[in-house]
């Protein structure tokens, strides 16, 4: 059985000082050979999460809130956080006059879902899809809502056809976007919200132009099949990218010493709807237990990252010589070849 993320990267951060911070001079940076492996950290081979407690401690760099998130323990629990989270942001565009006269220019709502898969089969990806968009808890007067999944090949596109037709009473399409240019354009017109589901970064351009053509209604940007990192390396569709407001994320972290390895998490989760009011959070394994060790307003950096860990363990150890950060379990949870 394949692990819960079939493919992954890492990327070394070697620290030269463990009293001093790290800067650019001191820390180099290289890759290693993608592999497969059993992380990220709660996502096992059997698919079973640890319950693991979130709880600051003293050590922390700042206090953990009552109101903070609490990672997933469970792969049940991760899906119906991205589910919750998503149909919360999506309610109030969806009942929203505006969207449908066209009075004014409005800002078209966009939205970002990265949740850790089993593997990129086209049974698993379907089964996702199923699990995410058959009854979704979102409430609107008059018309159900009928949502429309753009794939990024045909395989995909008749796999998922295929798994949503014991599902009738819910109204989704599905559409290799490859062959967009020649789908009737009332497939587009009727639906009420489109998702990008696994997009590869080769097809941004295509990408960019259903999603201009669907504005002023919602669009979703699902588990992309890019690092987050490339994102910069895009050009003019960099913007296009980043525009997407991130509902849902989970990325795990393994944090290196000289005699001992930690875990940890990077974690968003947006409640209520309010895209802007939730921070990104970052937490550490410690004494078996999860625990907060910072906050960031913005997506964290690489950078950002290694100097929270290098801080925390040059504190719990001065013996201190390298962490890791493992990356792409989120932003690129398919796997990258």
């Amino acid at each position: 059985m394949a692990s819960y993320l079939h493919r992954s990267h890492f990327l070394s951060i070697l620290i030269s000082n463990p009293i001093t911070p790290p800067s650019h001079s001191q820390t180099q940076f290289r890759y290693i050979q993608t592999f497969p492996t059993p992380f990220p950290l709660f996502l096992r081979q059997h698919h079973h999460f640890p319950s693991v407690p979130l709880k600051a401690t003293p050590t922390s760099i700042i206090q953990s809130s009552l109101s903070s998130p609490t990672p997933p323990s469970s792969k049940e629990e991760a899906i119906n956080q991205a589910k919750t989270s998503l149909s919360a942001s999506l309610e109030k565009p969806l009942n929203n006059p505006k969207l449908i006269g066209k009075l004014k220019k409005l800002k078209q709502p966009k939205f970002r879902v990265e949740i850790p898969v089993v593997d990129d089969s086209p049974e698993s990806l379907s089964q996702l899809a199923l699990n995410v968009f058959v009854e979704m808890p979102i409430r609107r007067k008059g018309s159900p809502i009928k949502f429309l999944i753009l794939w990024p090949n045909p395989t995909l596109k008749e796999a998922s056809t295929k798994a949503f037709l014991s599902h009738s009473s819910t109204l989704v399409e599905h559409v290799d976007i490859s062959s967009i240019t020649k789908t009737d354009p009332r497939v587009l017109n009727s639906a009420d919200v489109a998702i990008f589901l696994v997009p590869e970064a080769s097809q941004l351009a295509l990408m960019k132009t259903v999603t201009d053509a669907f504005y002023p209604k919602p669009v979703v940007l699902f588990n992309p099949k890019w690092a987050f990192e490339e994102e910069g390396n895009f050009g003019d569709l960099s913007g296009f990218v980043g525009s997407f407001e991130v509902v849902y994320s989970f990325m795990g972290l393994e944090v290196r010493g000289l005699l001992s390895k930690r875990k940890g998490v990077i974690f968003k989760c947006v409640r209520d709807g309010v895209v802007s009011g939730e921070r990104w959070i970052v937490l550490v394994e410690e004494e078996g237990e999860m625990k907060l060790v910072s906050k960031f307003k913005a997506r964290p950096t690489i950078g950002e990252v290694e100097n929270v860990l290098y801080n925390l363990m040059a504190i719990n150890s001065p013996v201190t010589k390298s962490a890791k950060f493992l990356r792409d379990l989120v932003s690129n949870v398919t796997g990258k070849k």
